[in-house]
């Protein structure tokens, strides 16, 4: 038995009050003179204990009367909980993508609100925590207001921030009974997410009412040229074959192309359309198919035009003329007098070919454009100065180069896992023609081996972590055949590309990313991403002929966003959803629910009907207070008809 009001239980203490008056107010009897003593006597016995009796009813009866009544507005009751502690609800609602799904009775997020809404107490103290945002202390119209306007997030919220978001929120709140409740539709395998928990919730599961689904899953391009290119799709199918499944390519909202295909039972495929190259493309990939999930049918991506400066300084040669083709770059050949310093800032690879001496106003320029982020490779003359180079490098800290050595050697090794190298071999090549160099510079210091001679002396190297290449040949017919061999050109080409960090095919929506936009911009100008339904102002970091933009919570749809410097389109980019939320893998919660500290329900209804019963309170003060009456009315009886 639990008491609202403990403290009027003090009370009893004045129940000693009647005891010590019926104690020490005893009546005095007055002696009559009487002829018959004998009979008087046995009378006077009788009539004492008669009134003895009386007066113990009466004392128990408005001893009974008090205690009742102290009882009664001490309000005791019986229940299954801690009254005397204010309920807390801690509410969970996931509302990722996966759980913008119909449901047995409808879209999985709206019912799941539309449930909380009917079975939430109005009385009750409320905290909700969504994917995107906590809202604590709630009454039940706000939380239906709230619940009523909840959208589907891009942002996954991993189990392990919920259960820290309740432990603090436990910990704030000592004084309250908390009760914390995870609806979700625990996608992907989250065991490992459970076994360290403490804290006792209750979990309802949201389910899907089908079980297969067709995807999007990622596109490339690939043999792209003046004409034309090639989009690569790849499909990703969950759930039984799919037959005669219709795909169609737009450029924004122009149809380019169409096809249907047929899948196996959980395969991937790759699917291709040929593109004519007519300047920058907005893609938009789409399926016609009806599955568990909607918001993976398509797929933007933005192909733009935008070619990348190099410049090559020093001797005229033709192997780089061969790999920098205009259709990917803006290629030029300068002796060094022909140099216009005032434009260097404005390529991305500057290529330093066979200079015997590196001039000081040209060191300093370049040590400017490295710290700006541009791409450097350093091909050193036959008849190099070493001091000169070496002054060069000093000033940025990298590396030191030897002295010129006279000496043939094969270049044997290759370093796959650099990133130059990053999707050029299928396999490990072991047994190529190795070409040679009859003279080299080598290079010591914080250096990384790209690819090595026989004797384990780096041929081309990273210098630091800089955008900086060296390599320790001149690259001549006289000197090297290297120029002649397959890898010279997937290695120049990747230094070009590398050099300029262009926009990617697309982003992902909700997930921090991190871009560099080519354009000039003033002390106060800054950059915007817009599309028809929003814009907003990015983080950003301005250099020299550049913008760094930072994403992350924005945007929040799928789409394309074009980047604005004031009314001006720059750059146009392409968002898209996490694919990772189109996995059909859910966790098992029967496997949970042999935990103590873990309930599972199958809805939401039956969570908040078993915490109404748990709630449930009996009061007892009704029954006290009849008592009460009971026993004033005994001794109104006793005092009426008992008569000694």
């Amino acid at each position: 038995m639990q008491f609202k009001n403990p403290e009027i239980l003090y009370f009893l203490i004045l129940l000693i009050i009647p005891i010590l008056v019926h104690l020490f107010q005893l009546q005095k009897f007055v002696k009559v003179p009487f002829t018959n003593v004998a009979f008087l006597q046995t009378l006077q016995q009788q009539s004492r204990k008669s009134s003895r009796l009386k007066k113990w009813l009466i004392l128990c009866t408005r001893m009974l009367f008090f205690t009742a009544l102290i009882f009664a507005f001490s309000k005791p009751y019986f229940s299954p909980q801690n009254r005397a502690k204010e309920p807390q609800y801690f509410i969970y609602l996931d509302t990722s993508l996966s759980t913008d799904t119909r449901g047995e009775k409808g879209n999985l997020l709206k019912i799941a609100a539309q449930e909380i809404i009917e079975n939430t107490a109005p009385n009750n103290n409320y905290s909700l925590l969504t994917n995107t945002d906590f809202y604590k202390d709630l009454n039940k119209k706000e939380l239906k207001k709230i619940l009523l306007s909840i959208e589907n997030s891009t942002l996954k919220l991993d189990l392990k921030t919920v259960f820290l978001k309740i432990k603090q929120e436990n910990k704030n709140k000592t004084k309250a009974l908390h009760r914390n409740i995870l609806i979700s539709d625990f996608q992907t395998t989250y065991n490992n997410k459970f076994t360290n928990v403490t804290t006792a919730f209750t979990a309802v599961q949201l389910a899907a009412s089908q079980k297969n689904n067709i995807s999007i899953d990622s596109i490339f391009i690939r043999n792209k040229n003046s004409q034309n290119f090639t989009v690569h799709a790849l499909i990703k199918n969950q759930g039984p074959k799919k037959e005669n499944v219709p795909i169609a390519l737009f450029n924004i909202k122009k149809l380019r192309s169409k096809q249907t295909f047929s899948i196996e039972k959980n395969t991937t495929k790759e699917i291709q359309f040929k593109v004519n190259n007519t300047g920058d493309f907005l893609g938009k990939l789409k399926l016609a198919f009806s599955d568990t999930f909607l918001f993976d049918n398509s797929y933007f991506f933005a192909v733009n035009t935008k070619k990348i400066n190099v410049l090559a300084i020093g001797n005229t040669t033709t192997f780089l003329s061969k790999i920098y083709t205009e259709e990917t770059f803006r290629f030029e050949q300068k002796t060094l007098p022909e140099v216009n310093y005032n434009t260097l800032d404005k390529q991305q690879l500057i290529i330093l070919n066979e200079l015997k001496i590196i001039p000081k106003i040209l060191a300093k320029k370049l040590a400017v454009f490295s710290q700006n982020g541009g791409s450097i490779v350093m091909i050193p003359a036959q008849k190099l100065s070493v001091n000169s180079y070496n002054t060069f490098l000093r000033s940025l800290n990298v590396g030191e180069i030897g002295r010129h050595q006279k000496d043939t050697l094969k270049i044997t090794a290759i370093n796959y896992a650099h990133p130059l190298f990053k999707n050029v071999f299928s396999k490990r090549i072991t047994n190529f023609q190795y070409p040679i160099v009859r003279s080299y510079a080598p290079i010591s210091g914080d250096v990384s081996k790209i690819v090595s001679f026989e004797n384990n002396t780096a041929f081309i190297s990273q210098l630091g972590n800089k955008k900086m290449y060296y390599i320790s040949a001149a690259l001549n017919i006289k000197n090297s055949n290297f120029i002649n061999a397959p890898l010279i050109v997937p290695i120049f080409y990747n230094l070009g590309a590398m050099s300029a960090q262009y926009p990617a095919l697309a982003y992902r929506a909700g997930q921090e990313n991190t871009i560099e936009i080519t354009t000039e911009t003033n002390k106060d100008e800054i950059l915007t991403l817009a599309n028809t339904e929003n814009s907003f102002i990015p983080g950003q970091r301005a250099s020299q002929n550049k913008v760094l933009i930072t994403t992350k919570e924005q945007p929040k749809k799928a789409g394309f966003y074009s980047v604005f410097k004031k009314d001006i389109k720059i750059q146009d980019l392409a968002y898209n959803v996490p694919r990772e939320e189109s996995l059909l893998n859910f966790l098992d919660l029967n496997k949970l629910s042999k935990a103590e500290n873990i309930t599972i329900l199958p809805s939401i209804k039956e969570v908040f009907k078993k915490i109404v019963k748990n709630n449930e309170v009996h009061w007892l003060w009704k029954w006290f207070l009849l008592l009460a009456i009971v026993s004033l009315f005994l001794e109104i009886l006793i005092l009426k008809f008992y008569t000694p």
